[in-house]
């Protein structure tokens, strides 16, 4: 059995040369709020955000196969726009969309810096960023977990020690035998060099998350692959996941994605009656709006994603960070 620190392993499940999102993507196994029909829901109410926050281009971070993109297009013809994904640019991505080619995970293509009066879209990023996997053993100290890349068995490695501990003794602190936690310092770095390629502008995270109040003790890591969720084996056949520590990401806003929407003009209320009969296109237009919008909004689904907001002002301005 050849055992490797849990981002090893995961690096290579996912981004290697045969990973996982080398392959059909992630919209051949499940959805995200980014893809129809909920996408162009979303996508109207990030327009609204970047033109709340002044935002005159769009990036998209993790961008798939350009779901959100293709979705903020069909809504606003002249927007810069601009999506980042590990494969090569789809075939159907609209040619007035600039492609970057990341190289996965935390590391970002060298071409996507100096953004001004840009709205930076991290949708479900942070999450596949791999992260140190560590769980407290029987006599309470904090061993970094190692895996088998090959049939997903771990065991206990050496003690967590460095950065990475004081990261867990300060966000996540955990002292039960059996208590897992998914440190989230690589997120932390990942999300800092993202907001510094902003010149000016903001950043969004948004992602399955927990605060310091709610810190999952068995973790969250997981697989999902054709459609369900599957033992967080790192072979390359799944997606790997773990939940964001939103808390800890350098932020000046965090909200629920349920609130979030709601401060930008959602609210899934169906049209009035009487339009079904003056008329009837439109009626069935707004219902369809009204139950996508209501998703999104769920509490118990995408309502309780979070979402993290980081200001990057220009030169001579100040905003506050309320943020680690």
């Amino acid at each position: 059995m050849s055992l490797l620190p849990w981002p090893v392993a995961w690096q290579q499940a996912l981004y290697g040369r045969a990973g996982f999102y080398r392959g059909i993507g992630p919209a051949g196994h499940f959805a995200t709020a980014t893809h129809p029909p909920t996408g162009v829901v979303l996508a109207r109410a990030l327009l609204t955000l970047a033109e709340r926050e002044g935002a005159q281009a769009i990036v998209d971070v993790g961008a798939g196969r350009g779901e959100l993109l293709t979705a903020l297009r069909s809504l606003d013809a002249g927007m810069p726009l601009t999506g980042l994904d590990v494969v090569d640019r789809p075939s159907d991505v609209d040619d007035s969309i600039t492609w970057l080619r990341s190289p996965g995970g935390a590391e970002l293509p060298d071409e996507l810096a100096g953004l001004n009066d840009t709205l930076v879209i991290a949708h479900e990023w942070l999450d596949v960023v791999p992260c140190e996997i560590a769980e407290v053993d029987d006599s309470g100290t904090l061993r970094q977990v190692l895996v088998d890349p090959a049939s997903g068995q771990e065991r206990l490695g050496d003690p967590l020690v460095g950065p990475e501990l004081s990261w867990a003794l300060a966000h996540w602190p955990a002292g039960t035998p059996g208590e897992r936690v998914e440190v989230g310092l690589a997120r932390d770095l990942a999300w800092s060099r993202l907001v510094d390629r902003l010149s000016n502008g903001c950043a969004l995270a948004v992602d399955y998350g927990h605060v310091a109040a709610d810190r999952p003790g068995g973790g969250t890591l997981t697989g999902y692959a054709d459609g369900g969720q599957v033992a967080p084996v790192p072979d390359g056949s799944c997606d790997l996941t773990a939940h964001v520590a939103m808390d800890s990401l350098s932020h000046d806003e965090l909200h629920t994605q349920r609130d979030a929407l709601r401060s930008l003009g959602l609210r899934g209320a169906t049209p009035p009656l009487a339009q079904a009969s003056t008329d009837p296109s439109a009626y069935l237009r707004g219902l369809a709006e009204a139950s996508h919008a209501t998703t999104l909004m769920d509490p118990s689904g995408y309502g309780g994603f979070l979402w993290a907001l980081r200001r990057v002002p220009r030169a001579g301005q100040h905003t506050a960070d309320s943020g680690a």
